[in-house]
């Protein structure tokens, strides 16, 4: 199951059995308290009818959790429904002659707390198979509704694969002949041809960022050097602006990632910082504890709590899809990526590696 796949089933999971749960729960509540009641009651008939044999001169049935005593008392306002529940047993006063006096009875409650305890395990043990059950249930049917929305992302994803690998081939073939172009003499006072040789890198690079976001959900990671990488990316970058030094700061940092998102995830960073910098500035790259750092002195961002937002930008060149990207290849690898800047004073992104 995928990741996106996974949030999904939860959820679907969460709300079916969290409000059958809910329902069962409070129904062997309800059902508990409605039972304690009862006995409540049958204890005070129970005593009631102990004094009425008792009267009566009937035989008395053998009991030691009745106890009686008989009180020369006035009780003002008396009433026969009288009945109190105390911490270890229960009280009543009944009449006991016409003449007066009143007899005190009691009865212990340990014979209440066993049934009230039997009763209460029954509802456990119902509860406990009703969840179970609704557990199971819970699972097939979360199951059978994700079903729809796989068969919808698999046809998407199958869609999206063939489109670019169908836009592989005559992007290769204007990056080509737009290098054979730049061999012209007068190449760079052409505007045009300029404007169309921007818009195709734009294009190019995209078209990278969305081949290695197609495998986000099935990429596998390793642990390994990230330093090499890094080397790497940077190399590639130097040869293009050559006017901005690089310094990497770091020797050795070892790192669970996926190579191939790693390395867009840094293209996607340090060009950024290199395509926005100053004549003359620079890119660093260095890590304290379990954090990546890599950070310019250029022109800086407005909203840098912004700029991983889908089709966020501030520039007139760029899409914003790039660093939306970069964010969800993170997510994937478990790295948390967040960024700091100031106008005119230089961008500072973070990458955070857990574990």
């Amino acid at each position: 199951m995928l990741k996106h796949e996974k949030k999904a089933f939860i959820k679907f999971f969460a709300t079916y059995f969290g409000s059958v749960a809910i329902l069962i729960l409070a129904s062997g509540f309800f059902y508990f308290e409605e039972q304690k009641q009862m006995f409540i009651k049958k204890e005070h008939f129970s005593m009631i009818d102990h004094i009425r044999q008792f009267k009566m001169k009937l035989p008395m049935p053998k009991t030691s959790s009745i106890t009686y005593e008989i009180l020369d008392i006035k009780i003002p306002d008396f009433n026969m429904n009288n009945f109190t529940i105390k911490e270890n047993y229960f009280e009543k006063y009944m009449p006991y002659k016409w003449e007066g006096g009143y007899i005190l009875v009691k009865k212990d409650k340990s014979e209440f707390y066993k049934n009230l305890f039997s009763v209460k395990l029954k509802i456990i043990s119902a509860q406990v198979l009703l969840l179970l059950l609704f557990a199971t249930l819970s699972y097939f049917l979360a199951l059978r509704a994700l079903r729809p929305m796989q068969e919808a992302i698999i046809k998407l994803d199958n869609f999206s694969k063939d489109l670019i690998h169908d836009l592989n081939t005559p992007l290769t073939s204007i990056l080509l002949n737009m290098k054979l172009l730049e061999k012209n003499s007068d190449f760079d006072e052409n505007k045009p041809l300029s404007r169309i040789k921007k818009n195709v890198e734009n294009i190019s690079e995209l078209h990278n960022n969305l081949t290695t976001l197609l495998q986000e959900d099935t990429m596998l990671v390793s642990e390994q050097n990230i330093v090499k990488i890094i080397e790497d990316v940077v190399l590639t970058h130097q040869k293009i602006y050559s006017h901005l030094e690089y310094e990497i700061e770091l020797k050795e940092f070892y790192a669970s990632v996926n190579k191939n998102a790693f390395t867009q995830v840094l293209t996607n960073l340090i060009s950024n910082a290199s395509k926005y910098n100053k004549e003359n500035g620079f890119i660093k790259i260095y890590s304290i504890n379990r954090v990546l750092y890599v950070e310019d002195n250029g022109i800086g961002i407005k909203n840098p709590s912004e700029i991983f937002n889908r089709s966020y930008t501030e520039q007139k060149s760029g899409t914003g899809i790039g660093l939306d990207i970069t964010k969800r290849l993170c997510e994937a690898m478990d790295i948390e990526i967040s960024a700091t800047s100031q106008t005119e004073v230089g961008t500072t992104v973070s990458l955070k590696f857990k574990g």
